[in-house]
């Protein structure tokens, strides 16, 4: 097989030393170019055509995110940002994920070398998965926004630039009263990896204002779980929070795992409370799909309704199949439409789920058959 082949982007003469020395270490890739601002890169990626970029995120000359646009808008391939652990950090960070990049890696703030080092493994991961990602104009930006209130204005979504931003959706309340006359809650429970971002942000944007509470995974890091929440409670129909621990989860709302810790739930009289705990990578991974769709299958059973999106790996597989066999209507993410088809294609592959749908289908028809078994008229979207 041909090795992967990268080009490093990145300000830095060290970053990109020590880019370069973890990538030409792998014997499945290596680094063929090296580039300073993104003006270098251009030419790099015109004449090298790489399989992968890293892409820092804050550069002179012309910042990352710039580049990315041009560079999705033009040529799409697969982006790994390399991004810093801060809060503008973060949020630069999420813009890309919307413009299309892949994933990204959190730059240790201090000793670069010895922290990039430390993230050798995360690093050729990242890469590995991006050289195997799926990139299609379904993830740019609108090229010509319209402003916010004119006609033909388009709504708040996953496809938004971002430039101009419709005002933000009048939230429910605490408690929903349609729901509130079910004599059983129900639970959506999500997990996602790379590519998940913005699969997460499709789904939980299609959900109405009185949609059952929902508790999700998706794999991050510290420091980018908090403004990824704010970003998608900006979007959204719904109230969208990071996860605390011990708290009631609600009809109306959705609740992030903390990037770094494990999030489950637990049954407390009548409710369901969310579980915020430390803990063990499971499947390599802090915060666990497998953890989340586990306590999913041992407390909501019947109950739940699990959603499998776009990521790489097995994460969250079989403890889906436990969901499926304690009862809950289980659907994944069909491979047209995700980023990375490895997490749905293992929940499939387990007997995990009786419907794999593409991703702008999946909210109406998680509505539908919450329709369909609860007998509850919900809003359509």
């Amino acid at each position: 097989m041909s090795k992967i082949t990268v080009v490093v982007v990145d300000d830095s003469a060290l970053v990109r030393s020590m880019l370069t020395e973890i990538i030409n270490r792998q014997p499945d890739m290596t680094c063929i170019g090296a580039a300073a601002d993104p003006f270098v890169a251009r030419e790099m990626i015109r004449n090298l055509n790489p399989d992968v970029i890293t892409l820092d995120v804050e550069m002179p000359r012309m910042d990352g995110i710039d580049f990315l646009s041009k560079l999705m808008r033009l040529r799409p391939m697969p982006v790994v940002m390399v991004s810093t652990l801060t809060e503008r950090g973060a949020e630069v960070t999420l813009k890309a994920l919307e413009l299309g990049a892949v994933d990204f890696v959190a730059k240790p703030k201090i000793g670069v070398a010895d922290g990039l080092r430390q993230l050798a493994d995360d690093i050729t991961d990242k890469v590995r998965i991006a050289a195997k990602a799926r990139i299609n104009r379904l993830h740019l930006p609108a090229a010509a926004p319209v402003p916010a209130g004119a006609a033909g204005a388009p709504s708040t979504s996953v496809r938004s630039s971002g430039a101009t931003a419709a005002p933000a959706p009048t939230k429910p309340a605490t408690t929903s009263p349609g729901l509130g006359r079910l004599p059983t809650e129900k639970l959506i429970f999500i997990g996602a990896s790379p590519g998940g971002t913005e699969a997460t942000t499709e789904v939980l944007a299609s959900l109405p204002a009185d949609s059952p509470g929902v508790v999700i995974t998706q794999h991050m890091p510290p420091g980018f779980t908090r403004n990824y929440a704010a970003r998608l409670d900006s979007l959204c129909k719904i109230s969208v929070k990071e996860a605390t621990d011990g708290e009631r989860i609600l009809p109306g709302h959705a609740y992030i795992a903390p990037g770094g810790l494990h999030l489950s739930v637990e049954r407390s009289g009548a409710n369901y409370i969310a579980r915020v705990q430390d803990g063990d990578p499971v499947n390599r991974h802090k915060p666990s799909v497998e953890v989340l769709f586990k306590s999913a299958a041992r407390v909501v059973g019947p109950n739940a309704i699990g959603i499998m999106l776009t990521g790489m790996g097995a994460d969250g597989a079989k403890a889906m199949r436990e969901m499926k066999d304690a009862g809950a209507y289980c659907v994944a993410q069909n491979e047209a439409t995700c980023v990375v088809f490895g997490m749905p294609r293992e929940a499939i592959a387990a007997g995990a789920v009786q419907e794999v749908l593409p991703l702008t289908q999946i909210a109406q028809h998680v509505l539908d058959h919450l329709r369909a078994t609860v007998g509850q008229a919900l809003s359509r979207v």
